[in-house]
């Protein structure tokens, strides 16, 4: 309990990306940390950010593999989770451009990097390819694990 007239604990930042969406909507290993965090945010003891681009991911490869209707359903899904979906807007899209210039990973990536960086977020991630991000880039990564 809070002592009286204390605020509440600022709530901690996470920008989720396609590939921590995918685990937790196919029940991949990993998906349980995924699972903690979305009940957090429905707690409101943290925050969880994914960008437009990165949702467009999720769609793009759900419908690949099972269909229209499915990545409807997936669409459908992901709309009751607390998540915020970020545009990119001018000042995501030039900070994943920077990004980019100088970090060897997917374009589609680099945007959820540059949103993690622009809102003080931790990625979560289990895609390889984000291992190489460098510490001066500012992105802090948590891997999600079996």
């Amino acid at each position: 309990m809070q002592p009286t007239g204390s605020s509440p604990p600022e709530a901690v930042d996470y920008v989720l990306d396609s590939h921590a969406i995918l685990t937790y909507l196919q029940a991949e290993p990993g998906d349980i940390r995924v699972r903690e965090l979305l009940e957090k945010a429905t707690q409101e003891e943290c925050r969880l950010h994914m960008c437009v681009i990165n949702l467009g991911e999720v769609v793009y490869i759900v419908e690949w593999g099972a269909g229209f209707a499915r990545a409807e359903d997936t669409l459908a899904a992901i709309a009751q989770l607390p998540i915020e979906i970020a545009d990119a807007d001018r000042e995501l899209t030039l900070a994943t451009a920077r990004l980019k210039a100088v970090c060897p990973i997917a374009y589609a990536d680099c945007f959820a990097a540059a949103l993690a960086q622009t809102t003080n977020a931790t990625l979560v991630t289990g895609d390889p390819e984000f291992k190489k991000l460098q510490p001066e880039w500012g992105v802090r990564v948590e891997w999600l694990t079996s």
